[in-house]
Formats: structure tokens, C-alpha cells, sequence
């Protein structure tokens, strides 16, 4: 793995905008428009916190039942690819009936399967239902709405690029999600990813956000001198660690 267990772990301490914070330090992507979904998403456990963990891909188009008939043995060999990638997992499943729901992939019985085969949650751009049992089951995820059904829903390819909410996601990327939202970290961008999400969200703690709170009632000219002196000490700090220009 590009990243160590143990560092995922700490990862999964903080909220997906403050690894955001961290990344935009590190990367060489476009911060505007990469890595996070452009689409409005729905975290249906948000008390579960965040969850991360490599993405493993699937298609599926619950509408139409011929991928059944097509290929029979779909579910055995996309749980052997399921199987073999290394944990900790999330499943990304783009729905090809997108923008209609039609059934769902997940519920009690996929959730406990996939568990028991490495994998801490799902993105899906459809639908989900078995809302309480998945919980139980431990499994997050996020998704477009519910539905009831799960109507034909069958493996059509898995282990390919997929796309959900507008973000094109290859396997193997790192996500970190939550209520917010959901990142798809660019390859080669893991390694410095805890030390600077870490770093970003001590700087704020130790800069701006003591001098809003601590200006609290003060004259309007001596609130904006504090907030102004605390953004500049800020951005100072950033460019010691970074060599580039922060943010607040």
C-alpha cells in the first residue's frame, strides 16, 4: 500500500475538508476542480464519521436484467476481484440507469458480504436501502437517495474506471468521505498526506481561530487587526512548510 495502515487510521481522525486542507498543500493537481465530487452526495451514516480506505470498482444497471442471463457467473467472479485486492477497501459503484433509480446494489445482505471480504463502505451514484441493518453491519455509505428494491441488480464489470458524482475514479485510489462529501486522492499524492493535514489543522488552531474567538467584543478596528496579524502568521507558517501560499 501507499500509505500505511496506521496512517489511515489517524487519516480517518479528521473530517474530509481538513484533509482537503492538508492535500491542496501537497499537490500538483488543479485544488479547484480535482479529487473531490462535483456532484452533491449523501452520507446516510454520518454518525459512523469518516471512513477510508482503496477504492474497488463496479458497474451496474439494475434496470435491465440481460447482464444476468449474459454472464451467470458475475457475482462469484467479482467477489474473487473483491478478495483480492488488500484492505481497507470502499467500493465505488457507478449505476449506469443514472439519473433514474431503479434498484438498489447495497443492503443488509451485500454489506455483511462485502465485510466479511475487507471492505469498510460504499460511494454509489444510485441508490441504497436496508439503512439500519447496513449500520449494524458496520458498512458506511454514501449515496444519491433510497429505494426499496433492488430490481435486477448484477455485477456487469468491476476492477475499470468508473465515474460517480463527477469524479472519474480509477481501484486503487485512496478515499476519504463523509458527510461533506467524498476526495479520490490523485496517485502519488498519499504519501505527505497525514503530515500535512496534520500540520494545516494545528496552524489554524494556532492562529486564526484563536484570534476570532479571542476578539470576541473587542472594537471592530482591533477585531480586524487580530484577524488580519493571525491570516498573515497563517499564511507565514504555510510557506515555511510548504514553499507555497495558504489559505484561510
Amino acid at each position: 500500500m501507499p500509505i500505511s495502515h496506521a496512517d489511515l487510521l489517524q487519516l480517518k481522525r479528521w473530517n474530509t475538508p481538513t484533509i482537503y486542507n492538508g492535500w491542496e498543500q501537497i499537490t500538483k493537481a488543479d485544488v479547484a476542480a480535482e479529487a473531490f465530487n462535483l456532484e452533491e452526495t449523501r452520507d446516510f451514516m454520518p454518525q459512523m464519521g469518516p471512513m477510508v480506505g482503496f477504492a474497488v470498482t463496479v458497474v451496474i444497471q439494475p434496470s435491465d436484467k440481460s447482464h444476468r442471463e449474459a454472464h451467470p457467473n458475475a457475482w462469484a467472479e467479482y467477489r474473487r476481484y473483491i478478495a483480492s485486492v488488500p484492505g481497507p477497501k470502499i467500493v465505488i459503484v457507478q449505476d449506469l440507469d443514472k439519473p433514474r433509480v431503479i434498484g438498489s446494489f447495497w443492503g443488509e445482505v451485500n454489506s455483511n458480504a462485502h465485510r466479511a471480504l475487507g471492505c469498510v463502505g460504499s460511494i454509489v451514484d444510485g441508490a441504497i436501502r436496508d439503512v439500519d441493518e447496513m449500520t449494524n453491519a458496520g458498512f458506511k455509505a454514501l449515496a444519491r437517495r433510497l429505494c426499496v428494491g433492488h430490481a435486477h441488480v448484477h455485477p456487469v464489470r468491476w476492477g475499470c474506471d468508473v465515474e460517480v458524482f463527477g469524479r472519474k475514479i480509477q481501484p486503487g485510489q485512496l478515499i476519504h468521505a463523509d458527510k461533506h462529501g467524498f476526495m479520490a486522492l490523485p496517485f502519488g499524492d498519499e504519501d505527505r498526506l497525514l503530515e500535512a493535514s496534520r500540520f494545516m489543522d494545528a496552524n489554524e488552531c494556532e492562529t486564526v481561530i484563536p484570534a476570532a474567538r479571542g476578539s470576541v467584543g473587542l472594537p471592530l478596528e482591533q477585531v480586524i487587526e487580530n484577524l488580519n496579524a493571525a491570516g498573515k502568521q497563517f499564511g507565514e507558517n504555510v510557506r515555511r512548510q510548504f514553499q507555497r501560499e495558504g489559505e484561510w
